[in-house]
């Protein structure tokens, strides 16, 4: 969902690349779902680990910034940048999968953890800079205070 909201919100200004700690393959439908809800293509994005990336090229070295939402990942980020002079942060997101079986109840968890990433993203990097990405901010609901 990071990744989507990024590239919707600040286009080319920033090489954005989401990875975690493992690959499930296959990005989660109720994620698809709530990016769907608010004009955030997700269906053709496909989950990649930490290996994977460097893997396919992508030199953590060249990077900024890592933002982290799980404490796995947090972890896992600073061992692998540990020789690198690049910054991690650490945003607490709630991991809404598997934290209950009924559709809607899964909806709303995962809604309110699309929204926890767009205000953290919003409070972190401004404003969106892509047209139609303020459009897709107040679609959510989740202009900053």
């Amino acid at each position: 969902m990071a990744e989507g909201m990024m590239k919707k919100f600040y286009g080319r200004q920033a090489y954005v690349q989401s990875a975690g700690v493992h690959n499930d393959m296959e990005i989660d439908g109720f994620a698809i779902a709530v990016c769907h809800e608010i004009g955030i293509e997700l269906s053709r994005h496909r989950t990649r680990s930490f290996d994977e990336m460097r893997d396919w090229g992508d030199d953590l070295g060249q990077f900024d910034l890592i933002v982290a939402l799980t404490p796995a990942s947090k972890h896992q980020a600073l061992e692998l940048t540990r020789h690198f002079h690049l910054e991690v942060e650490h945003w607490p997101i709630m991991d809404p999968s598997g934290l209950t079986e009924a559709r809607e109840a899964k909806l709303a968890l995962y809604r309110q953890s699309r929204d926890q990433i767009m205000k953290r993203m919003l409070a972190r990097f401004g404003a969106p800079t892509e047209p139609g990405g303020m459009d897709t901010v107040r679609a959510a609901g989740a202009l900053p205070d």
